[in-house]
């Protein structure tokens, strides 16, 4: 996640009123990745997700004259991105429950991951990724802005149009469907490849390596969650607990 200085973004947002190309592709290069991330998990379609990905930075042309002299960019797109989705459902009458088309954008681990790594991977980033999608979307991108967007929560408050209490309160919320969808969300089997290599333990007399155990592959909701997902501490405390711990 690029994070941005706030004396460049100034700069930006000074050259960006003035009608600078340079500084809309400075902006661009910096936020693309980010808005398409947020939209495509908050619409849970590529397709979509490039549409008012698109849409976003047409306004950005659009506003930039207008824009505040201490604009903070990121918090600016993710509420047009936002505003746009909305518009979007509300246009088509598309309820968000019946948005089923799942993708797979969640952040890659380390550059030369062992096998097993690789797939204990996948299978934590496809189960966390199926329980976000069963959020609804209010809860969606509460989780989105503030542990994969890096906004703070009274930042993120201003993109959904709350008051920073009553954000605290669905982040909150949140967490906790979270933490309840991930003990829902079926694990898958364990590979073959792997098993073949714990039947092999076995059949020595010997223990089960520890890394091919299927708990270690497919944990339950207790077990670790991608950080980026996390305020403080992990998402299986109560909803109060996490409330309490949710930066001001």
């Amino acid at each position: 996640m690029t994070v941005m200085e706030r004396d460049t973004e100034l700069a930006l947002v000074d050259r960006l009123r003035d009608g600078d190309a340079a500084a809309f592709d400075a902006v661009y290069e910096a936020y693309r990745a980010r808005v398409f991330s947020f939209l495509a998990r908050l619409a849970r379609s590529r397709e979509v997700a490039e549409d008012l990905a698109e849409d976003t930075w047409l306004r950005l042309v659009e506003t930039a004259p207008r824009l505040r002299p201490d604009t903070r960019l990121g918090p600016w797109l993710f509420t047009v991105a936002r505003n746009l989705y909305y518009s979007y459902c509300r246009s088509r009458a598309i309820s968000d429950a019946a948005a089923d088309a799942l993708i797979s954008l969640w952040p890659g681990g380390s550059p030369r991951p062992s096998p097993f790594e690789e797939t204990a991977a996948r299978e934590l980033g496809g189960r966390v990724e199926r329980a976000l999608a069963r959020l609804p979307a209010n809860h969606r991108e509460a989780l989105l802005l503030v542990g994969v967007e890096g906004l703070t929560p009274a930042e993120a408050a201003g993109v959904c149009g709350l008051t920073p209490e009553a954000f605290r309160q669905r982040l909150s919320r949140a967490r906790a469907a979270l933490d309840n969808e991930l003990a829902r969300v079926p694990c898958g089997p364990v590979p073959p490849k792997l098993r073949e290599e714990g039947d092999r333990g076995r059949t020595a007399g010997g223990p089960v390596p520890p890394k091919l155990r299927e708990e270690d592959i497919c944990r339950t909701a207790g077990g670790p969650v991608p950080p980026k997902l996390r305020e403080e501490g992990d998402l299986g405390r109560t909803a109060a607990k996490a409330e309490a711990e949710v930066p001001s």
